[in-house]
This record gives structure tokens, sequence and C-alpha cells, in this order.
């Protein structure tokens, strides 16, 4: 949902007059695409998802579904997503849309067992949505897009660290080590908060560059103050609850940064 509504708002802030069909067309194509992301990292992690509580319940290591039906359902699902977008939207948002399940799926997967830096090529298919749908409604890559794209990078390294100290203990279950310092210590909160506090300038590009305005400014700077402070308290305690804070804290500041960009523009 967070990604889709990620395409959504780009393609609003690109769009002079919003062509409904089209936002239609490319929420279905996002959802398609998505989707077929998620089954084939779960059709390579089959193995895996059996030994984490988080994930034992799915359907292939339920064995409620075949490995030939996962992998029809995959492929066919990220065809007719691409080919929407294609479609409905243009050229360059179905290339977006296919180097990120790519990306995601041949590259972010395979290395999440080798070395936490799998975050980091994580980020580049996940930060790919806004810039997908501002590019599906202006038909280019500008400025505009890449600095959709860099507010969505940068936010998911607090995201995911947030997510990956909370569920650390059933991560190492299953051989992956996500943390950027091996667990949780003060090395991964340090580096936490400091991405955490790198987002606040990030996040106001829009503002310097006249994307959005001075309304736009104060939500968004008050949303990162508090984001950081919850990045602060994880720092200080290094305990789960504080990550538990930090990771509902990252699920509603993306979306209240974007919706500001959107209303400000």
């Amino acid at each position: 949902m967070l990604v889709v509504f990620g395409a959504v708002i780009g393609f609003v802030i690109g769009s002079e007059e919003v062509d409904y069909v089209k936002m239609l067309m490319l929420v279905l194509g996002g959802f398609l695409v998505t989707g077929s992301s998620n089954g084939f990292n779960q059709i390579i992690e089959k193995d895996v998802d059996k030994l984490m509580a988080r994930t034992q319940n799915r359907p292939l290591p339920q064995n409620r579904m075949s490995l030939n039906e996962a992998y029809l359902l995959a492929t066919l699902s990220g065809i007719a997503g691409i080919t929407i977008l294609y479609i409905y939207t243009n050229v360059l948002s179905a290339f977006l849309g296919a180097l990120a399940l790519l990306l995601y799926t041949l590259i972010y997967t395979p290395l999440k067992r080798k070395t936490p830096f799998a975050v980091f090529v994580g980020a580049f298919p996940g930060a790919i949505p806004p810039m997908l749908g501002y590019v599906a409604a202006t038909g280019s890559l500008d400025l505009n897009a890449w600095i959709l794209f860099l507010v969505q990078f940068i936010w998911q390294f607090p995201h995911f660290w947030a997510i990956a100290w909370v569920l650390d203990e059933d991560y190492k279950k299953a051989g992956f080590d996500m943390l950027p310092c091996g667990g949780r210590n003060k090395g991964s909160a340090f580096q936490t908060l400091v991405y955490t506090l790198f987002l606040l300038p990030i996040s106001l590009t829009p503002v310097m560059f006249n994307m959005s305005g001075s309304i736009s400014a104060v939500i968004i700077s008050t949303a990162g103050i508090y984001f950081a402070y919850q990045a602060y308290v994880l720092f200080k305690e290094c305990s789960v609850k504080a990550a538990q804070q930090l990771m509902f804290g990252s699920f509603l500041y993306l979306p209240v940064v974007q919706l500001a960009i959107m209303i400000g523009k």
C-alpha cells in the first residue's frame, strides 16, 4: 500500500490536471508489479521463510501453493503490471517498473543472506515508486523526479533498520544479518540516528527547489524533528520498544512528507 501510495503522490505532483483513468491504471499496474516482486522474493526464500515466525505462514512454506503456481502467478503479475504501465502511462514508467522488479528480485533478495549492504541495494528499487508516478504523469526524468527518489531513498535506512532491530532474532534464524553493525548495539543505533538526521534536509529539498512552499516546510520540519527524536531515543536506550516506536514513526513520516509536498506544490 505504501509503495503504491508513493507512486500516486508522485503522479499528482507531476500532473497539471489529474487524469483519473491514468491514475487508476498506475495503481493497478503498481500493485501487480509490487505483487510480482514479493512473489519472486517468496519463491527465492521459500526454504528460509519456514524458519521465521513472521513468514512461516506464507503459502509456499505451508504448501498451500505449489512452486509452479507461484512462478506462474508472479510472472503473469509482473508482465501484466508492466504492460498496463506501458499502455496507459508511458514507456519510461514501464521501464522503471521493470527495473524495480529486477533489482528487487535478482540483486536485493539474494544479497540479504550475504551482507547488511543489501539494505543499500534494496533502497534503489524501493525509492523508484514516487519517481515512477511522477514520470507516468510527465514522461520525463527531470530534477523533481530525482528529488522524490532521493527523499524515499534516504528514508528507507531508518525505516528498514528499525524493522530489522525489532525482528533481529527472527531474521538471524534464517541467516539474515540486516543491521549495519551486526546486531542491536550502539553502532547500529548511531547509524540509524545519522540517516534520520540527514533525512530532514533531504526532505526539505522540494521546498528549496520550489516544488512546495512554506506550509509544506513547516509540516516536513515538524515530522522530521519528531522522527529524529525517536531515532535519538533508540540510540539512547537501544531497546526493542524504542525501535518499534521508530518503525511506526517511519510508516507515518513518509506519507506525511509526501502529502505535504503534494499539497504545497
